[in-house]
């Protein structure tokens, strides 16, 4: 090698992207996460969110990561914890990981350029491959043919919402809208963003030249994770859709709920929050709504949106 020659981790730094993982309880899946995010070429800068473990998270993550900036939340934040990591940073682009995902080498990269040739995307998420295994998650086919309306420019098919633990976000307009809402804490957090970031004049797409591995931590709480997302989803339905199609979505969702006590629970929270709701309902705009009506269907017939725990 050359006096002038760069070696590898040099060739492929990139300081454009910084990486926010948010955790709880799971320090063997984090810890991997976070072997394989130092191990990128992009090196890029990683803050953990660690939402209240009692496991030894933080004190494992600060003995092996060093050079990982760690906070170390007293209590359970959610998808908050995302915002506090957004927070501590001033890249211009910003990485969404769970700490049961990692990216592929060169994907950060790659959603860099494509963010910085397109000033109005605020999103770009990537093809989700199952492991162990490599399969593509079933709701890849839906990313791919997604029916939303979009700009003639966007580099992929235009998308109504996307998935944050798969995703590479403009920092400055997660920040415009407010980050993940408080309210909804965690579970479907992201289709109250999206439909902010669209009625704000942002667009959102998927792009298959980005890939994320996903190996599904068995540390979950699914039926917590099927309550919240049953309340938020009509959260959400309540607070940004126009009257008929959140009573169409409203009826849907009824009929195809399991009758058990979780859905009860579910719907029950969701019933407790008409209060604020009707404080602060407010309705997208025509262009940001026919991006929601262009999913109606294609979410009546998912199979890959299931509420089941």
């Amino acid at each position: 090698m050359t006096a002038t020659a760069a070696r590898p981790q040099e060739i492929g730094s990139d300081p454009r992207v910084a990486v926010v993982v948010i955790t709880h309880q799971r320090r063997d899946e984090v810890l991997g996460a976070l072997s394989r995010l130092r191990a990128l070429p992009e090196r890029p800068h990683v803050v953990v969110v660690d939402n209240g473990s009692t496991d030894g998270t933080a004190e494992a993550i600060a003995r092996r990561f060093p050079a990982v900036e760690l906070v170390a939340s007293p209590e359970n934040l959610g998808a908050i914890g995302r915002n506090v990591g957004v927070g501590r940073l001033d890249t211009p682009y910003v990485a969404f990981c769970d700490d049961d995902t990692w990216w592929d080498p060169g994907s950060l990269r790659t959603a860099a350029d494509v963010l910085d040739a397109h000033p109005r995307l605020a999103v770009v998420t990537a093809r989700i491959l199952v492991e162990p295994g490599g399969r593509e998650d079933p709701i890849v086919p839906e990313l791919r043919d997604s029916p939303v309306p979009g700009a003639g420019w966007l580099p992929g098919p235009a998308l109504g919402s996307f998935l944050a633990g798969a995703s590479v976000v403009r920092r400055e307009a997660f920040l415009e809208v407010g980050g993940f809402s408080e309210r909804l804490w965690l579970g479907g957090e992201e289709e109250l963003m999206a439909g902010d970031l669209a009625a704000a004049g942002w667009e959102l797409c998927y792009l298959p030249e980005l890939t994320v591995h996903h190996q599904a931590s068995k540390a979950r709480d699914g039926h917590r994770r099927r309550r919240d997302g049953i309340r938020n989803t009509l959260w959400t339905t309540w607070l940004r859709r126009p009257l008929r199609p959140a009573l169409r979505r409203t009826v849907h969702l009824l009929a195809t709920l399991p009758r058990d006590r979780v859905t009860a629970q579910g719907l029950w929270a969701a019933v407790r929050g008409i209060p604020w709701l009707v404080r602060e309902r407010r309705v997208l705009p025509p262009h940001a709504e026919a991006r929601f009506a262009a999913l109606d269907a294609a979410q009546r017939r998912s199979t890959a949106r299931r509420y089941v725990s």
